[in-house]
């Protein structure tokens, strides 16, 4: 099951060869049992909250004495009035409505089971009395006779509060609920904390109604534009790339030159003034001291920052050329497989039923268990005890591994789709349905690579969220070396999460190139990366940056047509919520579509990199990459270059020592940005603990990062030398 057992590690890397769509085969298949093993087990947790009462309890609805309402319930021990027939009495009833624990996020007041819900309000004991006699439904405890209520001294404690709202049944779970909703308003502003005026909660909620459908064409707006921004960008991505990227580059050069002539003008200004002052007047002195310190320290950052941004511009300008080809090509791939588009909408539509199955069963487990008298309010509860309470915790577990199982599956899909693509040398020949026929790939031999993929991720995000819980929960409490422990933990398996999910997608896609188990595609692919180290880094760093922008401007747009729309028919206060939902709305789409594109890029630049050590152009070993991707091969990459096609496999170009020399300059520039920002941002009683969350940083990731890319080149370097011929021809290269 682990990657030590299989059989294909003890395979020696240099001798593994990439067979693109040659043959396939069931990978994994261990950990497809240990899956759908662990998905009976969360269908049994279903099943148990349905045969154990729990899941009827909470459709029905069950009163305070833990009966169940609409049928015939039976003794519990110790608790008096359970065991009542309630077949005629549907609905739950309670006793004050507005009673509602915040912190706990529930209803405290007593329940019963009622035949009727009070559809008029009743503002005295005789209207209650009134209410029972006619329609037969008694609105007090049940011990409590109906035509005795006025005069029953229990009637203040066991009756409803006067007066009785006029309420109506919730269409599924049979709750009698208040036509006027004003006391959740209250509860509403207690969750949503910048909400503190009834009139302003309910003036948004009227805004959010009535421009409903504007809302939705907004969204229509933001899903079209989403859709077009992934064809355009193939057109505009030359002149996009280098615009932002000089626009950077420009942006830092102001900003220093501006730092640096606002502390020359304050030191200068400084100098004319302190002539002036008198000994009264020292404290200004002072003052003024600092700022010219602080502007210094500012402008002295930026210099160094704007230099080392200079010095990674002239080490990665030839690279960009390959993320700009990469970009065009991923625009080629939409243009021939356009349902990819559609890919979003299959898998959100997954996790969407996925999640509202989770919630279901989480509510169903939240009224299964044990009757419980609550020894506050007297009230009969239904909780998990003993052994019983770790299914929260499994049910939670599946929440993780499930939801990152349905997100793999989509990465596997696109990535089959895209490997079809790339090593289909006539395009006109494509399968009929590639994208189908990568499904049925999946679901026929990858599902077990798949799952053990997603589980990796989940053993890392489970560890972080709890860790996040307990920060959160500590707020205030704790030392400032426990708070800078956890801070520093948390960002250190965040940085792995974001690590392991870039490397699980490329071993995805070696799976779907050679059909071979996940821990030898992730061995494989991590060695084509760790041999194209510097493109990698500017791929992600262009390239993200680019498609973050791409987010915002479909976020702009959508808000500014929103702003022309809205301003015609509400006010500010009115259209802000609406406005809101909208900008959110389509951030989520395009951060959606946008992850699709850049999964692709990340595909086709692992496709680009074997095809660029495997074959050379020579006839049996014709290059299967598009033509803008031929022109930007030859770029001064590590794995890259004419020495490394033409040496034979698992030879090492000669090149493998500048790419590691500068990867190791790469890393140094960024602890020591990290520094000087955090040196920037904050106190000086700050700075230390900034400096050490760096340093515990570099030595806990970044650190063995690099040596783990040592080491993996080195064990790729074959130990015989190379023949007299191959030196020759590297040497004439």
């Amino acid at each position: 099951m682990g990657c030590c057992g299989s059989a294909e590690v003890s395979t020696a890397w240099t001798k593994r060869e990439w067979r693109p769509l040659e043959d396939r085969s069931c990978t994994d298949l261990p950990w497809f049992l240990l899956f759908t093993v662990f998905c009976v087990g969360m269908g049994s947790i279903c099943g148990f909250t349905i045969v154990t009462g729990g899941a009827a309890r909470l459709v029905f609805g069950y009163d305070s004495y833990g009966n169940t309402c609409g049928q015939r319930n039976e003794q519990i021990e110790g608790v008096r009035l359970s065991g009542l027939d309630h077949s005629d009495r549907k609905f739950v009833f309670f006793l004050d409505p507005c009673n509602i624990d915040i912190v706990q996020r529930k209803i405290k007041s007593m329940a019963l089971c009622v035949s009727l819900c009070p559809t008029e309000e009743l503002k005295t004991y005789q209207d209650l009395k009134r209410f029972a006699m006619f329609n037969g439904s008694e609105l007090c405890s049940y011990e409590l006779a109906g035509h005795k209520y006025p005069g029953l001294p229990e009637r203040f404690t066991k009756c409803p509060k006067l007066p009785v709202p006029p309420s109506k049944p919730l269409p599924v779970f049979n709750r009698c609920t208040p036509v006027d909703i004003s006391c959740y308003a209250r509860f509403a502003e207690a969750v949503v904390t910048f909400v503190g005026d009834n009139s302003v909660l309910h003036r948004l909620i009227a805004g959010v109604a009535a421009s409903k459908e504007i809302i939705i064409g907004l969204c229509v707006l933001a899903l079209v534009l989403s859709m077009i921004l992934m064809v355009i960008i193939r057109y505009i991505s030359a002149v996009l790339v280098w615009i932002l990227t000089s626009l950077v580059v420009l942006g830092s050069l102001a900003g220093t030159s501006v730092l640096w002539w606002l502390y020359i003008d304050h030191r200068l200004y400084g100098n004319d003034t302190s002539t002036k002052v008198t000994k009264e007047g020292k404290e200004e002195v002072e003052v003024s001291r600092d700022s010219s310190q602080a502007l210094l320290v500012y402008a002295v950052a930026a210099t160094v920052f704007t230099i080392i941004l200079l010095l990674l511009m002239l080490f990665m300008r030839k690279r960009v050329a390959l993320t700009i080809a990469l970009f065009h090509v991923a625009g080629k791939v939409f243009i021939h497989l356009p349902l990819l588009t559609l890919q979003p909408f299959v898998t959100f539509l997954a996790l969407l039923l996925f999640w509202i199955y989770w919630i279901l069963v989480l509510l169903f487990l939240g009224t299964t268990g044990n009757p419980v008298q609550n020894e506050e309010t007297g009230l009969t509860e239904f909780r998990l005890t003993g052994p019983l309470q770790y299914l929260t915790w499994y049910h939670a577990v599946g929440l993780v591994w499930i939801s990152e199982f349905i997100l793999a599956c989509q990465q596997m899909t696109v990535a089959g789709a895209v490997v079809t693509y790339y090593f289909t040398r006539d395009k006109n020949r494509l399968p009929v349905t590639p994208i189908l026929s990568s499904v049925l790939r999946l679901v026929r031999y990858h599902l077990g690579t798949v799952a053990k993929g997603s589980f990796i991720i989940t053993l890392v995000k489970i560890p972080r969220l709890v860790l996040m819980y307990i920060h959160n929960q500590l707020k205030g409490k704790e030392n400032a070396c426990a708070r800078c422990l956890l801070k520093t933990c948390i960002c250190c398996l965040w940085c792995l999460e974001k690590c392991l999910n870039y490397l699980n997608q490329n071993a995805y896609a070696a799976t779907a190139i050679n059909s071979t188990s996940f821990c030898t595609s992730a061995r494989d692919a991590f060695v084509i990366l760790v041999e194209n180290a510097l493109r990698v880094a500017t791929i992600n760093a262009v390239g993200d940056f680019v498609l973050f922008l791409g987010k915002i401007l479909i976020v702009t747009t959508t808000a500014f047509a929103g702003v022309l729309l809205l301003n015609y028919q509400r006010d500010y206060a009115e259209w802000l919520l609406p406005l809101i939902i909208v900008c959110l709305f389509s951030f989520l789409v395009a951060h959606c579509f946008l992850s699709i594109f850049e999964i692709v890029v990340d595909v086709l630049f692992l496709c680009f990199a074997i095809d660029t050590k495997y074959n050379d152009g020579t006839p049996g070993k014709e290059f299967f990459m598009d033509k803008a991707l031929m022109v930007s091969r030859d770029d001064g990459g590590g794995g890259g270059g004419v020495a490394r096609r033409r040496s034979s496999v698992g030879e090492v170009g000669p090149d493998r020592g500048g790419e590691w020399e500068e990867l190791q300059e790469f890393q140094v520039y960024y602890l020591l940005v990290g520094v000087l920002v955090d040196w920037v941002l904050t106190e000086q009683s700050g700075f230390v603990l900034c400096l050490s969350e760096d340093v515990v940083l570099f030595l806990c990731f970044y650190l063995p990062t690099s040596t783990l890319f040592l080491f993996v080149s080195l064990l790729h370097t074959p130990n015989s030398a190379p023949s007299a011929k191959s030196a020759a021809v590297n040497a004439a290269c």
